[in-house]
This record gives structure tokens, C-alpha cells and sequence, in this order.
């Protein structure tokens, strides 16, 4: 069974990896999935919460910077360790890697981890950011099908974990922030 699974995992990757492999996905997807070109925005909208979002922004700012470090250290530091699953890129002899094939183990996906957490939260506390929302999480979590570097198992289990983690830090900001708003209506009664 498992062998079979592995194989649908295989097939998966190489229609993601080999058949829609073009030049311009290269570029748009090594670019998309690199952290580092997300840092200004990811600045800009805790920014904007903070500034703008009143209660309710700075609670999900803090909820989202918070999961991040959990679910990141997390993926990281624990899952990946336990599972120790070789990237596709250094397990099979044919992959097209644009960025190259780094070291680290792939399962599960830290960036489909994460971008869907993100989403996840966003979507629960601003559900008029829907669309844009998922759709960059799952722009980033194919990039990293594409670019050679997860099997889409990887990507899959990120998702499910992400959203987990995403649904119970939206309650967990939900319920902070209507608690707040309790002791404030109870603050304001007093006067």
C-alpha cells in the first residue's frame, strides 16, 4: 500500500515538476516562493493591522506573528525530524530544480504550513480577504511541487496541519478579542 501511494505521489510530481515546467512558471514560481520577497509586505499588513485594524488587528497581528513561530519551529525543529523524508530533488535522479536542491528534509512543508495558517486565521477574523488569501497560499505551496523541492504529500499534510493550526489560533483571537470588548463594556458601565 505504501508503495502504491508513494507512486501516486511520484506522478503527481512529475506532471507539477516535468509537464508544466516553462520558463516563465520558473521565474514566477522561484519567486513567490522565497521568504524573502514577502518580507516588505508581510511588514506592510502588520502594520496596517496594528495602525488601522483597531482591537481586533493588533489581537490578530500578535495571534499570527505568535503562530508563525509555533508552527514553523514546530515543522521544523520536531515533525521533520521524526519523519526525516529526503526532498524529491535529492531522492530522484531527474528533477527540475530552478533554486537548486537544499539539504533539509521535506516532510512536511513549512511554506504550505505556514501560508495556510496564515490564510486560515486571516480568512476566520476578515472573511472578505478569502480569495486573495488562499489563493497566494496555494500559489506558494505549488511552487514548491514545481520547483522540485516537495513531494505534493508534503504540501498536503502542510496544508491540513496549517489550517489546523490557523483555525485554533482565529478562536483563540476571536475569543481574546470578545473578552476584551466585555471588559470594556463592563469598565464603561462602571462609570
Amino acid at each position: 500500500m505504501a508503495e502504491f501511494l508513494y507512486s501516486i505521489d511520484v506522478t503527481i510530481f512529475y506532471f507539477f515538476n516535468h509537464t508544466l515546467s516553462v520558463g516563465f512558471l520558473d521565474k514566477f514560481f522561484s519567486i513567490i516562493t522565497n521568504v524573502n520577497n514577502w518580507y516588505i509586505a508581510y511588514i506592510i499588513l502588520l502594520g496596517i493591522l496594528l495602525t488601522k485594524g483597531g482591537r481586533q488587528g493588533r489581537i490578530a497581528a500578535a495571534a499570527v506573528v505568535l503562530m508563525i513561530v509555533v508552527t514553523d519551529q514546530l515543522q521544523h525543529k520536531v515533525i521533520k525530524e521524526i519523519f526525516e523524508r529526503i526532498r524529491p530533488c535529492n531522492a530522484l535522479t531527474d528533477v527540475l530544480t530552478p533554486l537548486g536542491c537544499n539539504g533539509t528534509f521535506s516532510f512536511p512543508s513549512n511554506h504550505a504550513t505556514n501560508n495556510f495558517a496564515v490564510a486560515v486565521l486571516f480568512y476566520r477574523i476578515y472573511p472578505h480577504l478569502k480569495l486573495p488569501l488562499f489563493i497566494a497560499a496555494s500559489l506558494i505551496a505549488i511552487s514548491r511541487v514545481y520547483l522540485g523541492l516537495h513531494y505534493p504529500s508534503d504540501i498536503l499534510s502542510g496544508v491540513l496541519v496549517g489550517s489546523a493550526f490557523g483555525y485554533i489560533f482565529s478562536v483563540a483571537a476571536i475569543k481574546v478579542n470578545i473578552w476584551m470588548e466585555k471588559r470594556e463594556q463592563i469598565e464603561r458601565s462602571k462609570k
